[in-house]
This record gives C-alpha cells, sequence and structure tokens, in this order.
C-alpha cells in the first residue's frame, strides 16, 4: 500500500523518547522549553507555546485574542472543521470567505468584498483566521493591510506550513499576524504523535496561552495576587484547560526537528515530480511569494470517484481535503461557489519522506490514464 501520507521515524528518534522514559519526568520537566526554544528560533518569532494539539492551539489563541460570545470570526471553508469549531468553543459566531481559485487559500478579492459589506451592515470581524492550505501560504500582506482598515485580529492556520516561507520568511514568524498555529499530527511535517504550537511575537499573548493550557495556573511568584505560603504555593488566576504536550512528546518533536529541512526538501522534491510529470491543467499553481512546505499535494481530476477507485485498485491511497466546513450539516451556511467547485474535483496524492521516485511514476502512471 502506498499511503498518502505518513510519519518518518527514526533511531534518533526513539532513542530520544526512550531517554525521556528513563528521565525523573514524563509530563512537566526540561524537554517542553528545550523544544519551544527550538521551535520559536526556527520559525523566527518571539515566543512559542506546545501543546496537546493543534485543535488545543487554536483554541487558546482564539481565547488569548479575547475571543468571547458575541464576536464574529471569518476563516476559509478550504480547511478541517477545527478552525472553526474552536471560535464556537469560545462562544463566538463563524463566517466563512471564499477561496482563491488558483491557491485554494482564502480569496483577498472576496474578502474585501465581504469587508464593505459587513462595514455597512456593522457585522464586521474581531478576528480573521487565514488557513495556509497544502503548505502554501496565504496573501499575508494584503490580508494585514485589510486588517489595519477594518480592525481585525489574525491568526494564522499554518498547521499544514510548518517549513513553508512566505517572501523569503519562515511562516511562524508572525510578520503579519497575531499568532500563528502549527499541527503535529503524524502526516505534517513533523510529528509529536498528537500534539500543536502557537507562535507570537506578542508577550502578553505568549503569557496568556501559557497560563490557559495549563487549568489557568501560575507558579510564578511574580505573578502571584497573594502572598505565597510557600515553595509549593500557586494560584489559578483564571479558568483554563489541560492542554499540555508531555516531555515524551516534545522530545520527539525535538528530535524531529532537527530534521524538518530534510523532510520539506523530499517533499519539495515529490511535488516538482508531480509538477513535471501531470498536466498542468490538473495541479496546484503556486504564488511566487510563497514557497510551500507541501503538506499536501492536491490535483483537479475530472471524474474524482472514477480516479480514486483506479488509485485504490492498484494500491495507492489517496485523500479529499477538504469536505467544504460550510456545507456540514452543522453548519449548514451559503454557499461559496469557489471552494464548491474546488471540492467536487479535488483529490490528494501521496506525498511523504519515505515516498520513493518508482512510487511516484506508478501515482503519475494511474492519473495519466485515466
Amino acid at each position: 500500500m502506498i499511503n498518502y501520507g505518513k510519519q518518518h521515524i527514526n533511531q534518533d528518534d526513539i532513542d530520544s523518547v526512550v531517554e525521556v522514559l528513563k528521565s525523573d519526568f514524563l509530563t512537566q520537566g526540561p524537554k517542553v522549553p528545550e523544544f519551544e526554544e527550538d521551535l520559536k528560533n526556527y520559525c523566527q518569532a518571539e515566543y512559542s507555546k506546545v501543546v496537546s494539539n493543534a485543535t488545543a492551539a487554536l483554541h487558546l489563541a482564539y481565547l488569548a485574542i479575547g475571543l468571547q460570545k458575541g464576536d464574529i470570526v471569518w476563516t476559509s471553508p478550504n480547511t478541517f472543521v477545527s478552525t472553526a469549531n474552536a471560535a464556537l468553543h469560545c462562544g463566538a459566531t463563524v463566517d466563512f470567505v471564499d477561496i482563491d481559485p488558483d491557491t485554494y487559500n482564502i480569496s483577498i478579492k472576496c474578502l474585501k468584498e465581504k469587508l464593505i459589506q459587513a462595514k455597512r451592515d456593522n457585522k464586521l470581524p474581531k478576528l480573521l483566521v487565514p488557513v495556509h492550505f497544502a503548505g502554501q501560504s496565504c496573501n499575508m500582506e494584503a490580508i494585514w493591510e485589510l486588517s489595519k482598515e477594518y480592525k481585525f485580529k489574525i491568526v494564522e492556520d499554518a498547521s499544514h506550513a510548518l517549513g513553508g516561507t512566505y517572501q523569503g520568511e519562515k511562516i511562524g514568524n508572525c510578520k503579519y499576524s497575531d499568532m500563528s498555529v502549527f499541527s503535529f499530527h503524524p502526516v505534517k511535517m513533523i510529528t509529536t504523535g498528537e500534539g500543536g504550537a502557537v507562535t507570537t511575537n506578542s508577550k502578553s499573548l505568549d503569557e496568556k496561552v501559557s497560563l490557559l493550557r495549563t487549568h489557568g495556573i501560575t507558579k510564578d511568584p511574580s505573578k502571584f495576587n497573594s502572598t505565597p505560603h510557600g515553595d509549593w504555593y500557586y494560584e489559578q488566576q483564571s479558568l483554563g484547560y489541560n492542554y499540555r504536550l508531555t516531555e515524551i512528546q516534545a522530545a520527539l518533536g525535538i528530535s524531529q526537528l532537527k530534521r524538518l529541512d530534510g523532510f520539506v526538501s523530499k517533499r519539495r522534491e515529490i511535488a516538482e515530480f508531480y509538477l513535471q510529470n501531470l498536466d498542468q491543467k490538473i495541479t496546484p499553481i503556486q504564488h511566487s511569494d510563497t514557497t510551500s512546505s507541501w503538506h499536501l499535494f492536491v490535483v483537479q481530476v475530472r471524474n474524482r470517484q472514477k480516479t480514486y477507485q483506479q488509485l485504490k485498485d492498484r494500491g495507492i491511497q489517496s485523500q479529499v481535503h477538504y469536505i467544504p466546513v460550510n456545507s456540514q450539516p452543522f453548519y449548514n451556511s451559503k454557499a461559496l461557489p469557489n471552494c464548491e467547485m474546488f471540492y467536487e474535483h479535488c483529490l490528494s496524492l501521496p506525498i511523504y519522506y519515505d515516498l520513493t521516485m518508482e512510487q511516484c511514476e506508478q501515482v503519475v502512471s494511474c492519473i495519466n490514464h485515466d
């Protein structure tokens, strides 16, 4: 079976995890802050906090921004449901901006039109969540300029995009956003099994995420409201959650992050092979400002069900990313034509570190003989 996505684990990863298992700390120890330091340095951000998964990261980022009941969040319909669901967990309402038919990211044209109308209706969003679909950055500079005009905050859902760049700089540096969120699910660029992270250049936002991920509790004497009773003293200062990452996961993340550039390089090699050997009419377009991390390679095929079955019959797994969130029965929002058209034809082909060129040839052969 050729999978559509798969983690790569080597002996260094295994040794790193075993070392933690033999140590005194399995939950809160030195590996978590070490992973955070490595991640912030890689992304060229001021701060980083790691959490139990990307959904938790989104939830905490939204809470840190101050999202609450009555607020409005806009995001892309071309994403996993957690991007929108996390806003509902904060009590906010969610609406969707149609995608660009070329990049499959939020359409700047549609966003501008929607903002003009929302201002007339007095229903502007408090928060916009652009999703870097498949690893390609959204047009963040244009979004940032609009945020200054219409006064909304920005959280980048960069779950697909660790290792990618925008305008020559690392995605996650938050140059054009308040915060960025990453995923460490096994099919992403690096994995901690499950896991996520938030990067930001704001000390106050970073501190809020840190507090909220651990029940709203602080053990920092400089932040206490009362005189401590002893060295054991701690304070719960808000209603938080148990969204912590373990030492075991952090150790795996540290080891994996060392090989991130190699992982991304191999994905780009595979993507280039597909781009050169598949019909350009079906392959994704890359904006000149971006260098994708290629979490996904998504083609637009004429008859998806037929192509999906042909691949499956040859032992090749493909996937569909995504069923538009706005079309889910839970949301049942107004149809967005660009996203609907994309969904009718999209199919994600295998792309991961251990995929061989021979296997890529098998994929191409199957697609080209459709």
